[in-house]
């Protein structure tokens, strides 16, 4: 059985974080694990990895790095109104599938 869960955010949406250390600021998605149900958002929710160097001129050291958010835990801004929102889905006139601003109508 497959347990992939169908996610609304997608990679290089803009979202902002709705709980957690980082709640209320607002980064682009770099990454969407759906096995999971996390993203990864770009500059939020650093953590430091103790990372050995592994090849020839790579750096070693205490580093920050990126760690996955639970999906739940952010919430997707319209490019138009840029506000957070929820999002819908429609169908447009030649049957393709689209995702709506539930606030004010457009097209995402």
């Amino acid at each position: 059985m497959n347990n992939v869960k169908k996610m609304n955010i997608k990679k290089n949406d803009t979202v902002v974080i709705l709980s957690g250390k980082d709640r209320g600021k607002r980064g682009k998605v770099i990454s969407v694990m759906p096995e999971e149900g996390k993203v990864v958002v770009e500059k939020l929710n650093m953590v430091v990895r103790h990372t050995k160097p592994r090849k020839q001129g790579e750096e070693g050291g205490i580093l920050p790095k990126e760690a996955p958010l639970y999906a739940s835990k952010v919430m997707r801004v319209c490019p138009k109104c840029d506000q957070p929102t929820r999002t819908a889905h429609k169908l447009t006139d030649d049957g393709k599938k689209v995702r709506v601003c539930k606030k004010c109508g457009a097209e995402i």
